[in-house]
């Protein structure tokens, strides 16, 4: 059973990225405060719910939720910041986007730089114990769908509209055999062999 709260104050937000590990496009990160009367039963990890199910839990959570935001951050500030820093970069944008500002911060994971003062916690898989951290990557997570299915547009070689640009045999080989594109995460090992692939 996930909780509502970690701290007392009244507006708590939780908030989470996706797409870390993935090879191109962006990291995405939401964050959200949630009301004290929030109920949606179906509403865990987003890592544990089908594609279908996150999709019908978007609006159930952003119609419940007191405020939230998404933030997308694209390749080429991850390869210049890395892609920790570009994580914590996401969350912190999203955070200072919610009206009203939250008085409390949970963040899934064990990283995190202070913002604006606020007090925070990090949590380890706390996107499977808090609420708002698990409506927090069910955000982020079909944000950052939306748009690895929109770029599929553009290059349907990669089938990003499958793999959502994470690291499958299909994804590399697409990249061995086409070579990269522009939303390609060049600091990142595309190809095991990174030495055979023609920049």
């Amino acid at each position: 059973m996930l909780k509502l709260r970690f701290s007392s104050s009244t507006f708590e937000c939780g908030t989470d990225e996706a797409g870390r590990g993935c090879l191109a496009g962006p990291v995405t990160a939401a964050a959200i405060i949630l009301p004290e009367n929030f109920k949606l039963d179906l509403l865990n990890d987003s890592k544990q719910l089908s594609e279908k199910i996150r999709e019908q839990l978007k609006p159930l959570i952003e119609v419940q939720a007191v405020s939230f935001s998404v933030t997308h951050i694209d390749h080429t500030v991850i390869d210049k910041i890395n892609i920790l820093n570009a994580s914590i970069k996401a969350m912190q944008e999203c955070i200072l986007k919610l009206e009203p500002l939250p008085n409390y911060i949970i963040i899934d994971g064990n990283r995190f730089k202070p913002i604006n003062e606020i007090p925070y916690t990090t949590i380890v898989k706390g996107d499977s114990k808090y609420l708002s951290i698990a409506a927090a990557s069910v955000l982020a997570k079909t944000y950052r769908d939306e748009f690895m299915n929109t770029i599929h547009e553009e290059f349907p070689m990669y089938n990003w509209k499958k793999n959502k640009g994470y690291p499958t045999t299909e994804h590399r080989e697409a990249i061995r055999k086409y070579g990269v594109s522009k939303y390609h995460r060049m600091s990142f090992r595309l190809l095991p062999e990174q030495l055979k692939l023609d920049f």
